[in-house]
């Protein structure tokens, strides 16, 4: 276990250490906004690549729980939002993406909450969220625990330093977009602060839903495990 452990946190570690510390500023100074780019996206795949290897590689020997038939219908039940939040995610502009913050300061643009984002200004995070807890349910094993639960942290916590880097860097531009959307699943929508447009939604949800009975068939072939 100590293995896969050491893998999560070397990933999250140059996620965080890499995106949300001083030395961002540092790689940025000398190489470049382009360069340092190029350095997080190389490091995030090989720690990705490292972890996914691991984990396919180590044998499930210690569980915390046992699963179950009961336990293995939660991602069938959270996986089709998940998908419909990670697909429609780039299906809409959204000022939180990296290079995007220029949206908040063009007129053109108009209102930019639309679509998945009156949902979450975060779509694809919490995709990745819902995906991780849900899969963590439904694998008690200890290498589960920690492989799910190294995405979970990285998109959750994700979120919260996106929030607050945004914010920093884009001042009162941030605040009208800051107060029509939400972190959390429909918080703006269930406080009034948004509205749910169900026609802003139907190509993340027919997307979103074929995706889902895709990944559901071919399970076997993508992670290595049938769906019971």
């Amino acid at each position: 276990m100590w293995l896969i452990g050491f893998a999560g946190l070397l990933f999250l570690g140059t996620h965080f250490g890499l995106s949300s510390t001083p030395l961002r500023g540092v790689l940025t100074a000398r190489l470049g906004e382009r360069g340092y780019l190029g350095l997080y996206a190389l490091l995030a795949l090989a720690t990705l690549s490292y972890l996914i290897w691991l984990y396919g590689e180590l044998p499930r020997y210690d569980y915390f729980w046992l699963p179950s038939p009961d336990l293995y219908l939660i991602p069938k039940i959270v996986m089709p939002l998940a998908l419909i939040l990670l697909v429609g995610g780039f299906m809409v502009k959204n000022p939180t993406n990296v290079g995007a913050e220029g949206l908040l300061k063009d007129p053109a643009e108009g209102d930019l909450a639309r679509g998945v984002t009156r949902i979450t200004r975060h779509p694809f995070q919490w995709g990745v969220v819902l995906w991780a807890l849900s899969h963590l349910v439904a694998n008690g094993d200890s290498i589960s625990v920690v492989f799910f639960c190294t995405f979970a942290l990285l998109s959750g916590i994700g979120t919260v330093l996106i929030d607050r880097k945004k914010a920093l860097t884009l001042g009162a531009d941030w605040l009208p977009y800051l107060d029509q959307t939400s972190n959390l699943p429909f918080g703006a929508i269930v406080t009034g602060r948004n509205r749910l447009v169900v026609a802003e939604l139907w190509l993340p949800v027919v997307v979103g839903l074929v995706l889902y009975v895709g990944l559901f068939w071919g399970h076997v072939w993508v992670a290595g495990v049938r769906i019971l």
